[in-house]
């Protein structure tokens, strides 16, 4: 009879990692439910929920979320596509691009947007709308590594040659077979991709508070300063959007495997 060995450090360092995540989470989270000495309360959240504060950085970080998840998509899938079909030896210096916003500090990268944009020719700081299409583009590249990497995930398991021959011998043009053929083949790759970059708008601090626009970060940064209790509870609903992002990833993810192997 053969018998499993039980692989106990495994177990351990699994238990260990667990621990190390959670175990602040849950001190976060009992720390936010402590508002009313002796007992257990929801007071915290309904302070934050009842501020307008809250709901304008609330609302003002998700409109530059989707802004920035369509510019990225209307970026980074047609280059993505272009270099797998026509220039994949341009792949080492496509990557190295896009983990540049992992070696340049946020701080460095944002006092180059305002030296850059604030003065002539391009005086993009003057006004709260310029300033969001400033922002907009920022987010544009923090958030392109993420992007980058679902997109050209989802495209290295499609045949992406096969399928524009096959386009293009129907009669499609370049603008068809992208549109028709590629994008719905990349639809869970992009998904992927979009929600990552949602999760890193909402939570982004630097950007939006040397620019002075009404952010969820700014909002969060700023209420730590004064308060104890409300900041843990605004801590607990930024994991809460972060889990809800990866689920749905991990959802979408799941129905689109089952699609492609029952063909429907």
């Amino acid at each position: 009879m053969n018998t499993k060995r039980v692989n106990w450090w495994a177990i351990f360092w699994g238990i260990l990692a667990i621990l190390y995540f959670f175990l602040p989470m849950y001190g976060t989270l009992d720390f936010s439910l402590r508002m009313k000495r002796g007992e257990i309360s929801l007071m915290a959240y309904e302070i934050v929920f009842s501020d307008p504060r809250f709901w304008e950085g609330f609302r003002y970080s998700t409109i530059m979320a989707l802004i920035t998840i369509a510019v990225s998509a209307l970026i980074f899938v047609p280059t993505v596509y272009w270099m797998h079909l026509k220039v994949p030896q341009a792949r080492p210096l496509v990557e190295l691009v896009t983990i540049l916003p992992f070696i340049i500090p946020p701080i460095v990268y944002v006092f180059g947007l305002i030296r850059t944009f604030s003065r002539p020719p391009l005086q993009l700081t003057r006004t709260p709308f310029t300033t969001d299409i400033l922002i907009v583009t920022g987010y544009v590249v923090i958030s392109m590594p993420y992007m980058f990497r679902a997109v050209d995930a989802g495209m290295r398991a499609i045949d992406v040659r096969s399928l524009t021959e096959a386009a293009q011998s129907l009669g499609s043009n370049w603008f068809q077979v992208l549109a028709y053929v590629i994008i719905p083949n990349l639809r869970i790759a992009i998904l992927s991709g979009a929600l990552i970059c949602f999760a890193t708008v909402m939570g982004e601090l630097i950007l939006a508070s040397f620019l002075v626009r009404p952010a969820l970060g700014p909002y969060m940064a700023l209420l730590g300063l004064t308060k104890a209790y409300e900041p843990a509870a605004l801590a607990i609903i930024s994991y809460a959007l972060t889990w809800f992002s990866l689920g749905l990833i991990q959802l979408v993810s799941r129905g689109g495997t089952a699609q492609q192997l029952t063909g429907r």
